[in-house]
């Protein structure tokens, strides 16, 4: 059985872009979509709009993999489940050592989805002794102290970090010193590696805070409509001013205490 310690993907040696990289598990996860339906072709149109990217970025991509689709016909979807798993080095087995078994760590390791595209968890990992040969989905807890053995006897080469941030550069540092040139990061820290490590970063406070700003946003914009329509003196604004009157106090400002 390959491992990801002897095979790694071709990407980087063809000359695909990073973004198209990025963009290519989006495409495999609606096409695994329309597999499971037994659908047999897809247009660029539609598999672009499944994907959430524009149909000219999509054939751009696809270029990249040689695959171009039938005019009046569209794209194989079995075809290119395959070509685009092969790019991505999921037709092998990737063994992947999860290190921080807390209530993010477990939910990981409980995430049914791993097998499926091609990752096995090889082992979990975690500094507390007291978890040391607990059962977490079906898999018993080892602890730190073993990280090394464990990396070289299952031939590990992608670890995910789900410590606490004061703990992760140390386990970063020490995954890859045992070897391990992928790194999955869900501690909120940034992770210094040389050069020949691949770092991706999930924050999940980050991510809300972008959504944060796009509401705080459309909240302004919605103002400032109110405001346009005001000045315009249409019927929808003066039913607004209307309302903003009867929420405010006898003088005008917003009572300090708004009735429950």
């Amino acid at each position: 059985m390959a491992t990801g310690r002897t095979h790694r993907p071709a990407t980087r040696s063809r000359g695909i872009p990073e973004a198209t990289v990025a963009r290519l598990p989006l495409y495999l996860r609606a096409l695994t979509a329309l597999s499971e339906r037994s659908v047999p072709t897809v247009s660029s149109e539609e598999l672009a709009a499944a994907a959430g990217v524009n149909s000219a970025k999509l054939r751009k991509d696809f270029s990249y993999l040689g695959s171009y689709g039938t005019r009046g016909v569209g794209y194989d979807v079995e075809y290119l489940v395959y070509q685009i798993s092969r790019e991505l080095g999921l037709t092998q087995d990737w063994p992947v050592v999860i290190v921080g078994i807390g209530n993010l760590g477990a939910a990981l390791a409980n995430y049914g989805g791993f097998a499926s595209r091609g990752f096995r968890v090889a082992a979990l990992i975690d500094a507390d002794p007291a978890m040391a040969g607990k059962p977490v989905a079906g898999i018993p807890v080892q602890h730190t102290d073993e990280l090394e053995a464990i990396i070289r006897d299952n031939g590990v080469s992608i670890g995910v970090i789900a410590t606490p941030a004061g703990a992760a550069q140390q386990v970063c540092d020490r995954l890859v010193a045992a070897g391990v040139t992928s790194i999955l990061n869900f501690a909120p820290t940034v992770l210094s590696v040389p050069d020949g490590v691949d770092v991706r970063k999930v924050d999940l406070s980050i991510e809300l805070q972008i959504l944060a700003f796009h509401e705080q946003r459309k909240a302004g914009e919605e103002a400032a409509e109110v405001a346009a329509q005001a000045a315009a003196g249409t019927p929808a604004a003066a039913a607004a001013q209307e309302k903003s009157a009867t929420d405010q106090g006898p003088d005008g400002d917003v009572p300090a205490v708004m009735p429950a």
